[in-house]
């Protein structure tokens, strides 16, 4: 319906070659602005382009579109950050002078469309479009401007269109007097051709030869079209996606993702030191120390440790590893320090970009604190990684609920492109999420919204509840040739809690386990299972502890989709005297995972067993503003998930 993508070489006149892209658009007016520019930055960082001039993004607006849509103004404010700069964007505006409908006095108050690209005080240039050699100029000025001072640059071309919007409405109905003008005027190549008649450059019978062989040459070419293959492979064409997939969960097998603990040791070391003359913040030093002495195995792993253990590991083996968030290089709760500054000079320390003596013998490792924007930021990322299928590429939001600002990127790529546009991508959201008492506003990511978008195993959600899980996840991430989007249910509370830890032994063994039982409890004495993914299943312990209930196993989903049927299949088979299942988990009855497990636990659990739920109570907010009512809601929910007598 709209355009798919495309990528040719093409010889161009001076003999070289170049290459195009064409990126697939769907009809959410400027939702691809950010992808493209993702893109065009992800094809310099490959060939290591800090000059930003081997890769041009050229973007095509309406005018009705660029004075109205949001994400223009966002996508704009990126171009001369320095985690986004791409040498500048050389933006096309189509000026039709109406919006579908709508005349300009009221789509905008401002008397350009282009007024908004102020801000980055570029050139802007107003061309008419009846004069195709005026165009011509323009795009030639615009050009060696952009090149010269590697910004944005914007041309408006003002024009019309002659048969209303998508060329086939009748635009007469609404804007009457401006379209029985428009009936009036000679298209703008019969014009063109007149003028280069009358000075003497090209006959007229010439020019109309022109048009026919130019006609004959676009009717093979949609005839060869139309006789390809219907539906295109996915990344078709495309060298740098070899021997990476999509297509089913099933298809792939997990990877190896273990780390040697001497590895870890080492990289662990790495984390820890700083150079001599560097002087971090009096608690960073204690933090370095905790560090040190989670890598030598003396203490638990925490999440931020997890997270920079794997990070490193896969820098070591020549990753691409970038993360871009609102306050990532700290983190949003001061869990990651992945950037170090010093107390007395400002002077800012990577020790993720120091793993080796020879900063060429490790991949890359970018982390920036981006602007606060939801929707550009995370088109950026997801547009950089379709040019980049072996990094680690991702996005954080500084708490999860945040990126329902980015609602349309979801929509229009994340969840639908491998179905709708045959396009993989392995981007990674950390959302954080989890009832703490902080509010509707900072409770959840709403990941049942992303429940709601799965389908044909076109994204992974999960939700980990150990630092080694976590590890274990974001390396399987890229280990794997199996591309999709991952949405991760990242920890707040979870970040520091004690019981939270993992051991250093667990990175060098095992994997990511997309369901986890329970070794806590004696099988054959178990009679209620109950069922959680998150957070929630460290309140599910300390309940069971004070109860000193020994008849229920608690086990967690981690992975909720793709649902492993079979896994979750087998491990309750181990419990052959459970005669209840109970899905319990924090958010409202009407959010979270409920509405979506209840189906497919409802189809694994054998005959004769009661299958009910403990949850909050269905609500249109979120969470409670309330920290007092949190905490009575929090004890209910406990009373409710073990105050049933067991069968």
């Amino acid at each position: 319906k709209y355009n798919m993508s495309k990528s040719t070489d093409v010889t161009i006149l001076n003999g070289q070659s170049l290459h195009l892209s064409l990126a697939f658009n769907p009809s959410h007016l400027e939702a691809v602005n950010p992808v493209v520019v993702g893109r065009v930055r992800a094809k310099q960082q490959r060939i290591a382009d800090d000059k930003r001039t081997s890769a041009l993004g050229v973007l095509v607006h309406g005018d009705a579109a660029f004075a109205g849509q949001g994400l223009v103004t966002e996508t704009l404010s990126l171009s001369g950050l320095p985690a986004y700069e791409t040498g500048g964007t050389f933006h096309v505006i189509v000026n039709n002078q109406i919006g579908f409908t709508t005349d300009p006095d009221d789509s905008r108050f401002t008397r350009y469309c282009t007024d908004v690209a102020k801000l980055l005080q570029t050139p802007i240039l107003h061309v008419n479009g009846h004069d195709p050699e005026a165009v011509i100029h323009a795009v030639e000025l615009l050009l060696d401007y952009q090149r010269e001072f590697g910004c944005d640059v914007v041309l408006d071309m003002v024009c019309y269109r002659r048969y209303g919007h998508n060329e086939s409405d009748e635009p007469g109905f609404t804007q009457p007097l401006m379209y029985q003008r428009i009936e009036k005027l000679s298209s703008v190549r019969s014009l063109y051709a007149q003028s280069l008649s009358e000075r003497g450059v090209l006959p007229i019978a010439e020019a109309d030869a022109m048009v026919q062989r130019k006609q004959a040459e676009l009717e093979l070419e949609l005839a060869a079209a139309k006789s390809a293959v219907e539906r295109p492979t996915v990344n078709a064409g495309d060298g740098l996606w070899r021997g990476y997939r999509g297509g089913a969960d099933s298809s792939v097998e997990d990877a190896d993702t273990r780390v040697s603990v001497a590895d870890l040791a080492r990289i662990a070391d790495r984390l820890s030191t700083v150079p001599k003359e560097f002087a971090p913040h009096p608690k960073i030093e204690r933090l370095l120390q905790l560090r040190a002495a989670m890598g030598r195995g003396e203490q638990g792993l925490d999440w931020g440790m997890a997270e920079q253990l794997a990070f490193g590991s896969l820098l070591l083996e020549g990753v691409l590893v970038r993360l871009t968030g609102q306050d990532s290089r700290r983190g949003t709760f001061s869990q990651r320090h992945a950037v170090l500054t010093s107390y007395r000079t400002g002077e800012r320390y990577t020790p993720l970009c120091n793993l080796t003596e020879d900063p060429t013998k490790q991949g890359v490792f970018q982390v920036f604190d981006s602007l606060l924007s939801e929707a550009a930021v995370l088109g950026f990322e997801y547009g950089f990684s379709l040019d980049y299928p072996d990094a680690l590429v991702l996005w954080e939001a500084q708490f999860g609920d945040f990126v329902n600002g980015a609602q349309v990127i979801l929509d229009q790529f994340i969840s639908s492109a491998e179905d709708k546009w045959r396009r993989l991508s392995g981007l990674t959201m950390l959302l954080p999420h989890g009832y703490e008492g902080q509010g509707p506003e900072h409770s959840s990511a709403r990941f049942e919204r992303f429940l709601q978008l799965c389908a044909e195993d076109n994204l992974q959600v999960v939700y980990p509840t150990s630092p080694a899980q976590y590890f274990h996840l974001l390396r399987r991430q890229v280990k794997r040739p199996w591309r999709k989007p991952l949405v991760v249910m990242s920890p707040k509370s979870l970040l520091r809690h004690p019981a939270a830890a993992s051991p250093i032994s667990e990175l060098s063994e095992g994997r990511f386990q997309c369901v986890i039982g329970d070794n806590k409890v004696t099988s054959s004495d178990v009679r209620r299972v109950m069922l959680c993914t998150g957070k929630i299943y460290y309140d599910l312990v300390e309940e069971r502890k004070r109860r000193g209930d020994s008849q229920t196993a608690l086990c967690r989903i981690e992975q909720l989709y793709p649902f492993r049927a079979a896994e979750l299949a087998a491990l309750l088979s181990q419990f052959p005297s459970a005669r209840e299942y109970v899905w319990v988990q924090e958010e409202p009855a009407n959010m979270g995972a409920q509405s979506f497990v209840a189906p497919r636990l409802a189809a694994l659990l054998p005959g004769g067993v009661r299958l009910r739920f403990a949850s909050r109570v269905e609500s249109a907010s979120p969470a409670t503003g309330s920290y007092k009512a949190h905490v009575l809601e929090h004890k209910k929910l406990m009373e409710e998930a073990f105050a049933t007598p067991i069968p």
